[in-house]
């Protein structure tokens, strides 16, 4: 058996510009991500878009230029990302399969935010709910009808005819 030491200094040496490389490609990707963020809250600033619209659109955003990165980087490592990348996307068609109704809720929730046939302290009817709207959030739009609570999916807001009464 040869020097070990030596062994470890040579494999070291060969990993250093690698190592490098994974730091620049983390960091660049960082800082996109970071930047992106920051465009599209200033940009959703400027539009007057809905806060929580905007703040989801720069979250998801920063969060998949971030999975690139880190893909690029087991890339860059030597993983075979393929299969990684064929396995992400079938975990995205499984768990949008099994999350048909949240994302449907989600999804109308960003269009009424976005398209606004409501806006809060209007008074509404929809499917026999009648009442005034207190918070439109992603999944769900609340009314206060007598005092009562009355939480309404938004995919049935967006589907459903709306009466708006005030």
């Amino acid at each position: 058996m040869e020097n070990p030491v030596q062994d470890l200094l040579e494999e070291t040496v060969l990993w250093v510009p690698t190592l490098i490389q994974v730091i620049v490609v983390l960091v660049v990707f960082f800082v996109l991500a970071k930047l992106i963020k920051r465009l599209i809250n200033e940009a959703a600033r400027r539009l007057e878009f809905d806060s929580n619209l905007s703040s989801l659109l720069a979250r998801v955003s920063s969060m998949t230029l971030m999975l690139f990165g880190l893909v690029t980087v087991l890339g860059t490592l030597g993983v075979n990302v393929s299969a990684i990348v064929a396995g992400l996307g079938l975990t995205g068609f499984a768990l949008g399969f099994a999350l048909k109704d949240t994302i449907s809720n989600l999804l109308s929730g960003l269009l009424i935010l976005l398209y606004r046939p409501f806006e809060k302290g209007n008074h509404i009817r929809i499917s026999g709910y009648e009442g005034i709207v207190v918070a439109i959030d992603l999944r769900y739009t609340e009314l206060d009808h007598d005092g009562k609570k009355v939480l309404i999916p938004n995919s049935k807001l967006f589907t459903d005819p709306i009466t708006v009464l005030k």
